[in-house]
């Protein structure tokens, strides 16, 4: 079954599922102190298709975005769980909800998979993995999360297809005092030197930076 454990201690759906991910665009997450860059890959497999279509970063709360690689309908379930989340803190406590408590609520989801017969359960592991940035009292924040259900906390992180040589590139050119548009050259940069097709920025690349938001004093 799909929570069985192999004899190994492995458990395969968790493994397809994060192949899945392997397959998808190659996104990347820089973050500084100045705020968190998001870029994607934009694959568009037609020129017939519609770019705007094709949307692989979204708004999860005024002060939080993610970008998705992977099967974009579970990565879609996903971002509708967290956007669910975040206005229902909003609405309970009348503040924004953490970024690393909103990871954490995303990825309880994730490991909510099972064949006990609830029609609430996916019957596999979500296959899809995301690149969460937001802004909050501690500061920027990045975080990537696997169909596992696991997130870890990350300064640049790289995922999907071109993940490789796209962590390799952040991992030789990041630094602790990169400025928000240098951290955006980077990620446009890495995302450039990975992509399989050779099309222009302005069509592969999205960018969402999620920069600090001033609270009006009263």
């Amino acid at each position: 079954g799909v929570n069985t454990f192999s004899p190994e201690g492995r458990l395969f759906q968790v493994e397809y599922a994060i192949k899945a991910v392997q397959l998808g665009s190659t996104a990347v997450g820089i973050k500084t102190s100045e705020g968190t860059v998001l870029a994607v890959e934009k694959r568009l497999t037609s020129k017939l298709l519609e770019p705007s279509s094709v949307e692989k970063i979204l708004e999860v709360d005024s002060h939080i975005g993610a970008a998705v690689s992977g099967l974009i309908s579970d990565a879609r379930t996903l971002i509708d769980h967290a956007r669910v989340e975040a206005q229902n803190h909003r609405f309970t406590f009348n503040e924004p909800m953490r970024v690393e408590a909103l990871t954490q609520s995303t990825c309880d989801l994730a490991l909510g998979f099972g064949e006990d017969g609830d029609d609430n359960k996916m019957s596999r592991p979500f296959g899809a993995a995301l690149l969460i940035g937001g802004y909050d009292d501690k500061g920027p924040q990045l975080f990537f999360t696997d169909p596992s259900g696991n997130f870890v906390e990350f300064k640049a992180k790289a995922i999907g297809a071109g993940a490789k040589g796209a962590q390799t590139n952040l991992q030789e050119s990041y630094n602790d005092n990169l400025s928000f548009t240098e951290a955006e050259d980077l990620a446009l940069s890495t995302l450039k030197m990975v992509m399989e097709e050779n099309i222009t920025s302005v069509r592969a690349i999205a960018r969402h930076p999620m920069t600090p938001r001033k609270t009006p004093q009263p």
